[in-house]
């Protein structure tokens, strides 16, 4: 179906859902990380996707870990 999908066009709604999530966890590990750094912030947030295998992808979120001056 997916293969039909990219020929006709149109969303997959099933493959966005699942991108979604991953991005959502992506910054969920990067905020963890920043946290255990002891920093206020994240700046620069960025993304990257890969295809790791055929069917398979990873979504990578990368970003600046800053501690704020007081």
């Amino acid at each position: 179906m997916a293969n039909l999908k990219g020929i006709v066009g149109g969303e997959l709604k099933g493959y966005t859902e699942m991108l979604t999530d991953a991005r959502n966890k992506a910054i969920e590990r990067l905020v963890e990380e920043a946290d255990k750094l002891g920093a206020d912030a994240v700046v620069g947030i960025r993304f990257t996707t890969s295809s790791i295998t055929e069917g398979a992808s990873e979504v990578l979120a990368y970003g600046t870990a800053v501690k704020l001056e007081r």
